[in-house]
C-alpha cells in the first residue's frame, strides 16, 4: 500500500475533525478525495504528509508510520497544500532550486529543475519572478516544487482552485500524466474534474467516510440512479414527461436534451416511444445514463 489510514480521528475542542477514519491507497492509483467545507479533508491530509498530529489510530505512507517517521515519509511525499506557500521575489529557477536544496536532491540541480519545469509547463514563464505569475502559473510551480523530489507520492489539496476553465484543464492533464507513475490523492471541488481523472473516490462528511468505491460502482448503485436522455425535434412541455410512470424528476438541458430521473430507465424508453406514437412526436436521440458524480455527492453529503 502506498498510503494506508487506520481508525484515524483527529479533535479540535469538543468538535471531531476526523472521527475513526480508515481507507487504504494502492501504488499507481489516483483517488479523489471529496467532501463540503469542513468535512475533514485537509485535516486528513496534513495528517498523512505529517504536518499535523492525531489523537488517534495510524497512517503510514509506504509502509512507514508517519507519526514515528515523518522525515522520512516527508521524502516519500509530494504535498501541495490548499494555500500554497510561494517566495513571490524568487525566480521560478531560484525557487525551484532552493526547494530541490531542502530535499537534498542529488544529481545535476539545473537538469532537475529543468526537466520538473517541463514536466509541468512552466517553461514560457520560468525566467520570471513568482510574483509576476498569473494565479495557474504560480499553481503550477507549486505543483512544480512537490515534484522537484521525485516522490512516490502526490497529495494535492485543491491543486485547481481559483483557475480559469483553460488552466484547469492543463492541470488536470499534468496530474493524470503523473497518474500514470505515481499513487496521487487530490481533493477537488470541482466534480467534473473528478470524473476526467479518478476511477475511484472517497467522499468524507462530518468527519466519517460516507463513500470509497470506484466511479462507476457509486454511479450505479442508487436505486435510483439512473436517467434517461430524450430529444424531441418538436418542442414540449414537462407536463408530458412528468406524466410517465417511474419517471421521479424531469430536466431540460441547455443541449436540447430532456433528462428524466428514474428508477426503472427501461420501462420509461418504452413508455416514450409509445409516447411519440401517440402524440405524432419524433425523437431524434434516446438513451440512458448513470447517475452523475454530483448527484452522488449531494445524495451523501446533505
Amino acid at each position: 500500500m502506498s498510503i494506508e489510514v487506520s481508525s484515524l480521528t483527529k479533535i479540535y475542542g469538543e468538535q471531531k475533525a476526523i472521527d475513526n477514519i480508515s481507507f487504504s491507497i494502492n501504488n499507481g492509483e489516483v483517488v479523489g478525495f471529496l467532501g463540503p467545507n469542513g468535512a475533514g479533508k485537509s485535516t486528513t491530509m496534513k495528517i498523512i504528509t505529517g504536518y499535523l498530529q492525531q489523537d488517534g489510530g495510524e497512517a503510514f505512507v509506504s509502509g512507514t508510520n508517519v507519526k514515528e517517521q515523518p522525515m522520512v515519509v516527508k521524502r516519500k511525499i509530494g504535498y501541495l497544500p490548499e494555500a500554497n506557500p510561494l517566495y513571490h521575489d524568487m525566480y521560478v529557477k531560484e525557487y525551484l532550486s532552493f526547494v530541490a536544496d531542502v530535499h537534498s536532491v542529488r544529481g545535476q540541480r539545473s537538469t532537475v529543475v529543468n526537466k520538473v519545469i517541463e514536466t509541468v509547463g512552466l517553461t514560457p514563464e520560468s525566467k520570471k519572478r513568482i510574483g509576476q505569475l498569473s494565479k495557474g502559473f504560480k499553481q503550477r510551480v507549486g505543483l512544480a516544487s512537490a515534484l522537484i523530489h521525485d516522490p512516490e507520492v502526490l497529495i494535492l489539496d485543491e491543486p485547481t482552485s481559483g483557475l480559469d476553465p483553460n488552466q484547469i484543464i492543463e492541470i488536470r492533464e499534468v496530474i493524470k500524466n503523473l497518474g500514470k507513475i505515481k499513487t496521487v490523492l487530490f481533493s477537488s471541488h470541482i466534480l467534473q474534474e473528478v470524473e476526467a481523472i479518478c476511477d475511484r473516490v472517497i467522499i468524507i462528511n462530518k468527519g466519517k467516510i460516507v463513500a470509497d468505491d470506484k466511479l462507476s460502482n457509486l454511479q450505479s448503485t442508487n436505486k435510483n440512479s439512473h436517467f434517461v436522455l430524450v430529444h424531441f425535434k418538436e418542442n414540449i412541455e414537462a407536463a408530458l414527461l412528468m406524466g410517465l410512470r417511474d419517471v421521479t424528476n424531469v430536466n431540460f438541458l441547455p443541449a436540447g436534451n430532456w433528462q428524466l430521473e428514474t428508477a426503472n430507465p427501461e420501462s420509461v424508453r418504452r413508455q416514450l416511444l409509445e409516447l411519440a406514437l401517440q402524440n405524432n412526436l419524433n425523437i431524434v436521440s434516446l438513451q440512458s445514463e448513470n447517475q452523475r458524480l454530483e448527484d452522488v455527492f449531494r445524495s451523501l453529503t446533505k
